[in-house]
This record gives C-alpha cells, sequence and structure tokens, in this order.
C-alpha cells in the first residue's frame, strides 16, 4: 500500500520543470537587461549625437571601455566619460567651448594645440598679456547623474615665469535655482608648470537644479597686467 502518484499528477508535475525553467529565463533575460541599462550612460542617446567619432555599441563590455577611456564631442570641444566606480557621467569642456575675452587677438592670447588622446589634439589658450581677464562658460546639468553632488573646476596651468596675480582671482558659479557661489583663489601661491584644478563650486543635481549652470573666472579690478596663465577647460565631475 505505499503511496504512488497519478497519471493527472504526474502529468501536471512533468509542466512545471518546463515552466519554471522559462520563468527564470525570463527573469535572467529582465535583470540582465536592467543591468545593462543601468551601465547605460544618464541621458546617453543625447550626449553621443556630438561624438565626433562612432563608438562600438556591440556589447555594453566594448561600449563601457570607450566610454571609462573618453569621447570627444563637438570637433574636439568638449569631452565625456564615465567614472568607473559609479558609472557617474563626467565632462570637461575646452577652452574653445568657453568664452574668454580677447581670446582671438593675438597681441593678448595665443592658442596651442596639446595631445589629450593618442590620435586627437585639443586646443588651449595661453595667456600672453591682458588686465581684464575674463573667462565664463555654461553647462546643461540634464546631461550630469541625477541625484549626484557634482564639482566644477578650471582646469589651468601657470608658467615660470607669471607675472600680474598680485591681486586675486574670482571664481563664480550660478545654478539653475537662482543661488551663486563665489570665493576667491590667490593664482601666486599656485604650482607652475602642471596642469591643476581651480575649484569653482559644486551643487547636487535635483529637479530644482535642471538647467543651465555658469561659472566664471574672472580679474579685472586691480589693474595689473598679467601673464603666465595656461587654460584648458572646466571639469565637471562627481566630488567624491
Amino acid at each position: 500500500m505505499g503511496s504512488s502518484w497519478s497519471q493527472d499528477e504526474s502529468s501536471q508535475l512533468s509542466e512545471k520543470p518546463g515552466e519554471t525553467l522559462s520563468q527564470t529565463l525570463d527573469i535572467n533575460t529582465t535583470a540582465k537587461e536592467t543591468i545593462q541599462a543601468k551601465q547605460i550612460p544618464h541621458n546617453y542617446a543625447a550626449i553621443m549625437k556630438d561624438a565626433d567619432s562612432p563608438v562600438n555599441e556591440s556589447s555594453i563590455e566594448k561600449l563601457n571601455d570607450q566610454l571609462y577611456a573618453g569621447v570627444l564631442l563637438n570637433e574636439n570641444r568638449k569631452k565625456f566619460w564615465m567614472e568607473k566606480k559609479f558609472n557617474n557621467n563626467c565632462f570637461m569642456m575646452f577652452a574653445r567651448n568657453l568664452s574668454i575675452t580677447w581670446a582671438e587677438d593675438c597681441r593678448y592670447w595665443h592658442w596651442l594645440k596639446i595631445k589629450e588622446t593618442s590620435d586627437a589634439f585639443v586646443d588651449v589658450a595661453e595667456l600672453l598679456n591682458v588686465c581684464w581677464l575674463e573667462v565664463h562658460g555654461k553647462f546643461e546639468t540634464a546631461k550630469l547623474s541625477p541625484g549626484i553632488m557634482y564639482k566644477v573646476a578650471f582646469v589651468v596651468m601657470m608658467k615660470d615665469p607669471a607675472y600680474g596675480w598680485r591681486v586675486p582671482v574670482n571664481l563664480k558659479l550660478a545654478l539653475p535655482d537662482g543661488n551663486t557661489q563665489e570665493h576667491k583663489e590667490n593664482f601666486r601661491e599656485k604650482p607652475k608648470g602642471q596642469w591643476i584644478e581651480i575649484p569653482v563650486g559644486q551643487f547636487q543635481t535635483s529637479a530644482e537644479n535642471i538647467g543651465e549652470i555658469e561659472f566664471s573666472l574672472f580679474e579685472y579690478e586691480g589693474g595689473d597686467w598679467k601673464s603666465g596663465l595656461v587654460v584648458k577647460g572646466v571639469i565637471i565631475q562627481p566630488k567624491n
């Protein structure tokens, strides 16, 4: 009188493994798509429409390798990349994408090309001699990763010799919500002959801060003629 399975019960049980496998495959596929979607940068399509050359999208791994290395945009005027730890969006706005007073007058500024990648060069602006120093830029925050604390900094080099930096330089960040951050930096104390970051400010990407941020570096009240500054651009990246 041992226990036994009926034919109906056996039939029902024989269907379950197939159903479970199918459901598991569906779940795994959905999970994989979710993981890949998380790996794709925020606002990816809008950013990549400005890419200077096509990227390899045949796999998420190949795509991410290129994005970690960085992609040049807008005819080498910008650079986009993902930081590896959390895949957040980062940007560099090179000097050609900034508004520099007198930049096209060769008496005051000189444009140089430097190598950014193995096969690409970008323009940097070398200050020859001005008493009115003014550099401005704008950036659309919708291209940044949401809910992240970002920092904004000018990337510059102080040459040796350099003169005219008696008066500290003003840095200003204006946010879409109307708030501004301002402070001064003493360029005489900066190291020479290397690229350094001059902090402008920081902000959290949020619904209140959707729009353009504006950043400025300026000094025109001291009256000193200045020389020896090279402007590479402005970097926008997660604070941590």
